[in-house]
């Protein structure tokens, strides 16, 4: 499975982004079966977190309590590709923000964990 993410940019505190992830190769078949998509990010001197996760089409979301309210991850069911709207960005929403797919984590306790089968390369994005 490979994951391109693409969207991520310099934003002002308070403005929005849209963060898109593709993901082809997928055959539904062990490693390569994508129920879950979602997105995860790493600031500089920090751990990867979990930031929002999606199961199949949305019959399952996740967001870390730092986002809710404010971002939304939505996934479009005709090819694989996963959006992270994120609304009133503040500063520590600064980092890299990583996709990630996988066939069941999205419906663990512990969804967030950076555990998670396939990674995409990451995005910047950047709030001043």
């Amino acid at each position: 499975v490979q994951l391109v993410e693409s969207g991520g940019g310099s934003v002002k505190a308070g403005g929005s982004l849209r963060l898109s992830c593709a993901a082809s190769g997928v055959t539904y078949a062990g490693t390569h079966d994508i129920n879950c998509m979602g997105w995860f990010r790493q600031a500089p001197g920090k751990e990867r977190e979990g930031v929002a996760v999606i199961y199949q089409h949305g019959i399952r979301t996740h967001y870390a309590n730092s986002v809710k309210g404010r971002f939304t991850v939505s996934r479009d069911k005709f090819n694989n590709t996963i959006y992270l709207e994120m609304n009133n960005i503040k500063p520590e929403d600064t980092a890299t923000y990583y996709c990630a797919a996988d066939r069941l984590k999205c419906l663990q306790d512990k969804w967030d964990e950076p555990s998670w089968n396939n990674w995409g390369q990451g995005t910047q994005v950047t709030v001043s």
